[in-house]
């Protein structure tokens, strides 16, 4: 049998999470350089229409694992599911997106198939017939190449905006339909209805605009600001380490080493110095916009659009601007 990377897809009621493109993305290429195929599956109950549109990335195939215990995701079915499906494909390479739901079950996974986890990788090199995946250390001040030390299958996650999703190749592939043997009572939980602790709790992963402040907002009140802004964007508000350990923003919308980590089409940074801490959580952006009055911020290093100013003169400017132009 030909070596194959298998790309674990996540969705939730009926909607893939788009990082799963990244992966496909992450797989294409790896497949280029190994010559391994790439194929994917996506578990769940139903999940046919979901399948197809995984189909029409350049890929060897799709499956559809199917289950009604798989309907609602709990870490015991998805574990029995894939680790029976993992055990009669065989692949080379399983990798997964850096969820919230792959962090929950993909350990546990890894230890049922009797093999190592290497998680939250940030890249990958093939050298002499070798694949080593890149992880940040000590809060992203260095970087190590790891490998495996068993024959596989490995299983491996990169860390959200490692790639870029809208960079997996088209194509299109079959979709196979795959029954999985998980019983009603291999899950030992009773999933309830999904709910959010607070209002403000977002999963900032699946946010194409971000606008996230600093110190330099100053004081509570000041986030209308960024507020005013990320609504005229169509965006979510989030926030440096500071701002959330003042109690001004919830943790949940905290980015960085010690909070959530992003990709958004659109960051913007408003009175963010740029610490290590902060650029490790957002810097796979694809545009990244930085408002600060330090021209040696740390921060305009890897922003693609740097304003030198007084964020209380830019952002309302700038607001005006985009609310003009959205009406």
């Amino acid at each position: 049998m030909a070596d194959t990377i298998l790309v674990i897809a996540e969705q939730r009621e009926g909607k893939l999470n788009r990082v799963s493109f990244e992966t496909i993305a992450a797989a294409q290429a790896i497949s280029k350089e190994t010559g391994w195929a790439v194929e994917v599956v996506l578990a769940g109950s139903g999940v046919g229409s979901l399948a197809q549109e995984l189909a029409a990335k350049a890929v060897a195939r799709v499956y559809a694992l199917e289950a009604p215990v798989l309907a609602a995701y709990t870490s015991d079915a998805y574990v029995f599911a894939l680790k029976h499906f993992i055990a009669d494909k065989q692949p080379k390479l399983v990798l997964f997106p850096h969820t919230y739901q792959v962090r929950d079950f993909a350990p546990r996974l890894a230890l049922a198939l009797g093999q190592t986890l290497i998680s939250d990788a940030i890249g990958y090199k093939y050298e002499n017939g070798k694949l080593l995946f890149t992880r940040q250390m000590f809060q992203g001040k260095f970087a190590a190449d790891v490998s495996f030390g068993s024959d596989g299958p490995w299983l491996a996650t990169f860390q959200i905006g490692a790639f870029r999703g809208d960079q997996a190749e088209a194509g299109s592939a079959p979709v196979e339909n795959v029954t999985s043997a998980v019983a009603d009572g291999a899950a030992r939980v009773t999933p309830h209805e999904v709910f959010q602790e607070a209002k403000q709790a977002v999963d900032l992963s699946q946010s194409e605009v971000i606008v996230a402040v600093g110190r330099g907002i100053k004081e509570q009140k000041n986030l209308a600001l960024a507020e005013e802004l990320a609504k005229a964007l169509g965006g979510e508000v989030a926030a440096s380490r500071p701002i959330c350990d003042n109690g001004w923003l919830p943790l949940e919308r905290q980015i960085g080493s010690s909070g959530q980590t992003v990709a958004p089409k659109l960051y913007v940074a408003l009175g963010i110095s740029g610490a290590i801490q902060h650029i490790v959580g957002m810097k796979g952006s694809r545009t990244i916009v930085a408002v600060n009055k330090d021209p040696e911020a740390p921060i305009f290093e890897i922003a693609d659009v740097g304003v030198v100013g007084n964020l209380f003169d830019v952002v309302p400017a700038l607001t005006e601007e985009i609310k003009k132009a959205n009406a």
